[in-house]
């Protein structure tokens, strides 16, 4: 009978905690994480900053704590916050919470989530911060308006596609990996202008806190080069870097293999379509002798690690040759990466690899000479670059 009462004992702990570690995945690929956890503060207990046109906001603690936390949600509060930004006491949340991209999650998984968060996290008392939002532009309401425009019902499958494999990646990437909130252009209300691969905005590209999330569905990377893309952060040719960088190192690295051959196959059967051009800024060209100085300036900071011709190291440093960053109209992300430099995200089994910054070694005449070099040559084409623009990226990106 002893024997039996511990087996029984045993059956019930491995059920318990079977159920939050499908949550702790499921968090893990909705990159909670990432959002919602400050820089050295407790897992998950709220206060990083995200800037917004109107002011900053600040995640909340969404950790199990009953006083400051969601400890007092029922599942039925957590469902109706995580698919319609409403909170427990009727207040709407701020967008930037991708709930409108949570929406097309599965009951089973958001089951998961909220069991994990009751019962995998630890309560943190750590209080919510508010907002900097003006008191004229702090107010609530307006968000029940925009939840009725662009908050569609929940919808858990894409009804176009039929491959089981292709099924699962739309489901990740447009549900729970919520990938349109950094690369889908938004609107005049902030709003993602398409939640699926019906629009061809979908994934087409956008400009995110100074860089530039680059279009998903012109990809032309081999099937397991894209994986690798996705999981570590780093391919043969290329690199993540900015924000993406912690969405590899928190969410995507995480995802196991079937599920990132998924959406890398997903996203792969977008390039059949033609989305809106990239737009590039074909003004006047630079005059040849700054073009002449970047070439020396890029021979003597870049060549060793980006090769002569732009190429970049297999497996090591990516290419420069139709790098979205450096053909896009905007150039702030190519001169935020010159200035301050760039990390690829670090990995189980993946060092990461740094580029250090050079802003306190040129002057802007010279970021301005290199960074114009390197947009106009190998057949990039991009527009000019001006002393203005990389004294407003030192100033606003130290």
């Amino acid at each position: 009978m002893r024997i039996i009462a511990m087996l029984f004992t045993w059956l019930l702990t491995a059920s318990a905690s079977a159920v939050p570690m499908a949550g702790e995945y499921i968090a893990r690929v909705a990159d909670c994480m990432a959002c919602h956890t400050s820089e050295g503060g407790s897992p998950l207990a709220g206060g990083k900053k995200f800037p917004t046109p109107v002011g900053d906001i600040y995640s909340t603690n969404i950790t199990p704590d009953k006083t400051y936390g969601i400890g007092n949600y029922t599942y039925a509060d957590f469902e109706k916050a995580v698919r319609q930004g409403i909170a427990r006491d009727g207040h709407p949340l701020y967008p930037a919470m991708p709930y409108p991209s949570y929406a097309r999650m599965s009951d089973e998984d958001i089951h998961a989530l909220y069991d994990y968060f009751m019962q995998g996290v630890a309560p943190s008392p750590k209080v919510n911060q508010e907002s900097d939002i003006p008191w004229l532009f702090s107010a609530r309401w307006p968000l029940h308006v925009w939840n009725w425009l662009f908050l569609d019902d929940p919808v858990a499958k894409n009804p176009l596609l039929t491959d089981p494999q292709l099924q699962r990646g739309a489901y990740l990437v447009e549900g729970a990996g919520h990938c349109g909130a950094c690369h889908t252009p938004r609107g005049m209300a902030m709003n993602e202008k398409a939640y699926n691969s019906s629009d061809d905005t979908f994934l087409s590209g956008a400009m995110i806190d100074g860089w530039y999330a680059p279009s998903l569905r012109m990809l032309t990377l081999p099937e397991k080069e894209l994986t690798s893309l996705i999981v570590t952060g780093r391919s043969k040719h290329a690199a993540v870097s900015g924000s993406m960088s912690e969405v590899v190192s928190q969410s995507t690295q995480y995802l196991t293999n079937d599920d990132a051959t998924a959406i890398a196959r997903y996203l792969l059967s977008l390039n059949g379509k033609t989305p809106p051009a990239v737009p590039t800024n074909h003004v006047a060209t630079t005059a040849s002798v700054s073009l002449a100085a970047g070439k020396t300036l890029y021979g003597r900071f870049c060549s060793t690690c980006h090769g002569t011709e732009g190429k970049g190291t297999d497996d090591n440093v990516p290419s420069l040759v139709n790098n979205p960053i450096v053909s896009t109209k905007e150039a702030t992300p190519l001169l935020r990466v010159v200035a301050s430099g760039a990390e690829t995200p670090t990995t189980v089994g993946n060092v990461s690899f740094r580029m250090p910054g050079y802003a306190d070694v040129m002057s802007d005449e010279e970021m301005r000479d290199l960074v114009n070099y390197v947009r106009k040559s190998w057949g990039n084409g991009a527009g000019d670059v001006t002393t203005h623009d990389v004294a407003k990226v030192k100033q606003s990106h130290p």
